[in-house]
């Protein structure tokens, strides 16, 4: 049965996998114009959505908010690079190994632990990026150390939000990342502008508005339902990535290069399903004393 929580993870999924496609449909705008026009979006939809719900938008932790923008702006950044030159699903599946890249940090920024048994699915998403790379000569070394760096920097921007997630309202938190993200990028854009042509001007649009409604429904669904019952639902843009990529791009690929993507999403979700396994384990004891 789908659940409220379900249908509106399913629709961030759709709308992230949208956004990703019309990047891809941008080659020849610099991956930083990009994100500078969809953090302009951004920025505008959040302010209008905080004024409208009454709710301040500077926050309280504002240190840890500008480095969580921070952290998503080069995270971003590098993110789009990949999916303007590598395959949409190629990008998509490397990303992936943010939820990884989040728990190891996390050791050492919330002090949450990692029990052994989740380093052996770690390794096995990691073997399965390493078959993507390994059998797609579409993927550079340098474009795989790009695609690995996004995901590094968006677990540690995965982090700060944890560290915020009692003291500020989802909205502030999402304000804050085009707030950091439109001073970096426009510096760096006043370098490297290229003005967009003809349809770009809306592709450019859509990245943004696509990208609010993404995160809109994400967060509606991660307060309408249990973690444990959706985060793993997000591993379906794979899906989407291959059809749009094929669709769109023409994009395809050997059978092992398909093996190492299922790998890799096998791996990172049975490391949410027992990190899930284990706090229900914790509360359970918890109520029994």
């Amino acid at each position: 049965m789908f659940t409220q929580g379900i249908r509106y993870m399913l629709l961030a999924v759709f709308f992230f996998a949208l956004m990703n496609v019309f990047v891809k449909m941008l080659p020849n705008i610099p991956a930083v114009e990009i994100v500078f026009f969809r953090s302009v979006v951004s920025l505008v939809l959040s302010y209008f959505f905080l004024k409208m719900q009454k709710v301040s938008v500077w926050g309280n932790n504002k240190k840890v908010l500008l480095a969580r923008g921070t952290c998503g702006a080069i995270a971003l950044i590098m993110y789009f690079k990949t999916l303007q030159v590598m395959p949409l699903a190629s990008a998509t599946t490397i990303q992936y190994l943010s939820p990884m890249f989040s728990s190891i940090l996390g050791i050492y920024i919330v002090k949450e632990k990692v029990h052994p048994k989740q380093w052996i699915f770690f390794a096995l998403a990691f073997l399965g990026v390493l078959m993507v790379k390994g059998f797609d000569p579409r993927i550079t070394p340098l474009l795989f150390t790009v695609g690995i760096v996004a995901a590094l920097f968006s677990g540690l921007a995965y982090n700060f939000i944890r560290m915020l997630k009692t003291t500020e309202h989802p909205l502030v938190i999402v304000f804050y990342f085009p707030l950091v993200t439109i001073p970096i990028t426009g510096f760096i854009c006043f370098f490297d502008w290229v003005n967009p042509i003809g349809m770009e001007w809306l592709f450019l649009l859509l990245v943004g508005v696509f990208t609010q409604f993404a995160q809109y429904f994400m967060t509606k669904a991660y307060q309408a339902e249990e973690l444990s019952k959706i985060s793993s639902l997000q591993y379906l843009g794979l899906i989407y990535a291959l059809g749009f990529g094929y669709v769109f791009f023409e994009e395809t690929f050997k059978i092992m290069t398909y093996l190492g993507m299922t790998i890799m999403v096998v791996g990172v979700i049975l490391n949410v399903w027992y990190k899930n396994s284990l706090i229900k384990k914790e509360i359970k004891k918890a109520t029994i004393l």
